[in-house]
């Protein structure tokens, strides 16, 4: 299906070049990077909109857009709070996808 393709193609842009190492800690809630003030849910949440907008554009869905957001959002906060790993967090992210695909195909989203 050219969505999941698409979809993928955004992940990887988003959660790599469009990410960085500073965004990449920024949103770690266990770590402090400005003394004194709390950056982590804004720079969670601006992670989370891009991979959104990127499921949005290959989609053309705007509930499946949401739900990446939220997804996106509750699994990086479960890797940064360090109860998965890497390799599970990118696992749960593609299988999301395949998740947002059968929704298209099936016409739910």
């Amino acid at each position: 299906m050219v969505a999941l393709f698409w979809m993928l193609v955004g992940h990887a842009v988003a959660d790599y070049p469009l990410q960085g190492d500073w965004l990449s800690r920024a949103k770690n809630q266990r770590l402090d990077l400005v003394p004194g003030e709390v950056i982590w849910p804004g720079a969670l949440l601006s992670h989370a909109i891009i991979h959104a907008g990127a499921v949005q554009l290959a989609t053309g869905s705007w509930p499946l857009a949401l739900l990446e957001l939220a997804v996106h959002a509750a699994i990086d906060w479960t890797k940064c709070s360090g109860r998965i790993g890497y390799n599970v967090d990118q696992a749960l992210h593609v299988g999301c996808k395949l998740v947002w695909a059968g929704l298209l195909m099936v016409g739910i989203a």
